[in-house]
């Protein structure tokens, strides 16, 4: 299994919704974070305005899959969430040693 986390700008979030449901991925965690990477302190768009600021909002998305589509993920995500603007965001990618379905007791690939 692997964890994917993907840190997106946020008005991105359905369109890589909508790409990793196709993928048949069942389920995904999504929080609202702030951060910089290389833009560091330039300014940015959010919501029609713009701003200058150190800490630029964004949405991280975190997906466990089965390793066989791992890849398949990793790319819909990419080709989502690119506009091709500087802060489109990075990917992450971390095996996962064991997953546990609370309800059931399921373990693993089936607790996904």
């Amino acid at each position: 299994m692997k964890l994917v986390i993907a840190v997106i700008k946020p008005f991105k979030l359905d369109e890589v919704r909508e790409a990793l449901t196709t993928l048949g991925v069942a389920g995904m965690t999504v929080t609202e974070v702030k951060g910089f990477g290389r833009q560091k302190g330039q300014t940015e768009i959010y919501r029609g305005a713009e701003y200058s600021t150190n800490m630029v909002p964004k949405i991280k998305i975190e997906v466990v899959c089965a390793e066989a589509i791992a890849d398949r993920v990793v790319e819909a995500v990419q080709q989502a969430a690119n506009t091709g603007a500087i802060g489109d965001g990075k990917i992450f990618v971390l095996d996962v040693g064991q997953a546990v379905r609370i309800r059931t007791g399921e373990t693993d690939d089936a607790a996904l």
